[in-house]
């Protein structure tokens, strides 16, 4: 059964992750479309993926939502690495390669940041995009993160090192027109 849809975007919803739902979140991460461009050199096996679903969405520490549109499944919002007392947090998201170039990334990237200054009060949201992820750049770029600079070759992916982008948007630069 789906979880609860907790924000709604334009064209997305967002919703908490259920245990029904690993089956698409395993087969998804393991599209090379999709772990390339996020550095996941390993694939996840049920058991892991249900240790990830124990460990990492069912604690308090991180936020994880579901992206659907249409009620259908299409990729992962989140929000790890949050520090209250900074006011900050690290934003990552990925959509379903089927799924890519519709706006959706858009969508529920705006979204979960004009939730996370409007209701969690952060000042400052942050992501970093690995070299090549170019469609991710735009995304964040539409919704007014300021390219921040590069750690150069911060990465293993591909049988290479490659250069990490860093992102960020601060509370009062952010209007969520996308």
């Amino acid at each position: 059964m789906p979880g609860p849809v907790f924000l709604e975007g334009e064209t997305v919803s967002l919703r908490t992750i259920e245990e029904n739902d690993l089956e698409f979140v395993q087969r998804e991460r393991s599209d090379e479309r999709v772990w390339r461009t996020l550095g996941w050199p390993f694939p996840s096996n049920r058991e892991q993926l249900e240790e990830f679903y124990e460990e990492t969405i069912s604690d308090e520490e991180t936020i994880n939502l579901l992206i659907t549109a249409d009620a259908d499944p299409v990729g992962m919002a989140s929000f790890h690495d949050l520090a209250t007392e900074d006011r900050r947090g690290e934003l990552g998201y990925w959509v379903a390669a089927a799924y890519q170039g519709n706006g959706y990334a858009t969508d529920a990237v705006g979204t979960i940041v004009a939730y996370a200054f409007r209701d969690l009060g952060l000042h400052r949201v942050e992501a970093k995009v690995f070299d090549g992820n170019d469609a991710s750049r735009r995304v964040l770029e539409k919704i007014g993160f300021t390219h921040e600079g590069v750690h150069r070759e911060a990465t293993f992916s591909d049988g290479q090192f490659r250069d990490v982008h860093w992102y960020g948007v601060l509370a009062d630069e952010f209007e969520n027109d996308a």
